[in-house]
């Protein structure tokens, strides 16, 4: 058993546990913007390419105290990098630093990087070459003030990157948020599901593979543990063969609709190089004329907050929202995420939950609202 960390985006922490003991991860600890779990190799390769709501898998591999730089330097000398890598190997390090100690990450990396290679130089007289795009092996440093954790980071590329977006708008949603969305909101692919706002179409993306168990990662060809010395390549095709096996048909509708025809566009090719145009059904109904499907479901929408995309009158744009959703949705429950608060309050409509979550540098109010016919008290 090894100790593993996802990380995720802010808030989502208690769905990424659900979806970890989903998968068999034991000993989940939540800590910021992240979960700590145990597990053998099997359940690194499932949370790479099975999780929805996760950024990165690391592996810790040392953590220590230092007071300055040379502390620092020294201690990350004392690891023995041939472990992971060789010297014709390529090498990346991100860094996050906290603190009065370490201000600096860009330094820090840098600074990590030296006493890599540095290791390597003194043993072999070569060094290890620096590729910050695709490197053999990828390092990931945190520090918080005076503690270092040194990991290294099994995913590669960003895992919100799911590889089937071929067209988009402005301020696309984060892959990673749209599915942690879809969670919080408790759909679980039973019932229809609509996006009227789809932008380039993540949500309903997002929504589609939940309901039919696509794993997140089936367009990756590319993983960061795939270049480690320890790789499985038998186990690996075992793990993506099971969940790919599990992938199943969806008999209720997802609606993706836009008033912009550029909008609609994208979100249908995007739809279709994730293999799901037969599950995602785009409309061009703009939301004032879009009716619901069926009596009952589940409606999630990022309408502009006024900040990228720019509008005339954002009160009242909010408050036709509301206006359409008490008048023609009741029966469904209603999800709207934005950073315009106080635009949210225009909605006309008492939200039922509220959840803070970040879209990119926004912090936003993620709110559900219970239609009913008339008073929810009748």
């Amino acid at each position: 058993m090894q100790q593993y960390i996802a990380k995720t985006l802010a808030n989502l922490e208690p769905v990424l546990a659900d979806e970890l003991r989903a998968i068999g991860a034991n000993g989940i600890r939540p800590l910021k913007r992240g979960v700590a779990f145990d597990g053998d190799l099997r359940t690194l390769y499932r949370a790479n390419y099975e999780l929805r709501t996760a950024l990165r898998i690391l592996v810790p591999i040392h953590a220590f105290p230092a007071y300055n730089e040379r502390h620092y330097y020294e201690a990350i000398r004392e690891i023995d990098w041939s472990d992971f890598m060789r010297v014709d190997d390529t090498l990346a390090v991100d860094a996050v630093t906290q603190g009065e100690a370490f201000r600096h990450s860009q330094y820090v990396g840098l600074l990590t990087k030296d006493a890599i290679v540095d290791q390597f130089r003194d043993r072999y007289n070569r060094r290890p070459n620096v590729n910050t795009v695709a490197p053999t092996l990828r390092v990931n440093v945190h520090i918080q003030g005076t503690h270092c954790d040194i990991s290294l980071d099994a995913s590669g590329d960003s895992l919100h990157r799911r590889n089937y977006r071929r067209d988009t708008v402005e301020a696309p949603l984060n892959e990673v948020l749209a599915a942690g969305m879809v969670l919080l909101s408790g759909w679980d692919g039973v019932g229809a599901f609509v996006d009227p706002m789809c932008g380039s179409g993540t949500l309903p993306i997002e929504a589609a593979m939940i309901a039919t168990h696509t794993p997140p990662q089936h367009k990756r060809e590319v993983f960061g543990f795939f270049k480690w010395p320890d790789f499985n390549r038998k186990l690996w095709e075992t793990v993506k063969k099971e969940a790919d096996g599990r992938v199943q048909a969806f008999e209720f509708p997802i609606w993706a609709s836009d008033k912009d025809a550029r909008a609609r566009n994208a979100t249908a090719i995007n739809a279709m190089s994730a293999g799901l145009e037969s599950v995602v059904r785009v409309e061009k109904t703009p939301f004032e004329k879009l009716m619901p499907p069926e009596a009952q479901g589940t409606l999630i929408a990022n309408p502009p907050y006024d900040e990228r995309l720019k509008m005339e009158d954002i009160a009242a744009f909010y408050a036709s929202i509301g206006d359409r959703l008490k008048r023609h949705w009741a029966g469904w429950n209603a999800w709207l995420i934005s950073s315009n608060r106080d635009a949210l309050k225009h909605v006309g409509l008492r939200p039922s939950r509220k959840i803070t979550l970040l879209n990119g540098a926004l912090e936003c109010s993620f709110q559900k609202f219970e239609l009913y016919e008339g008073s929810k008290k009748n």
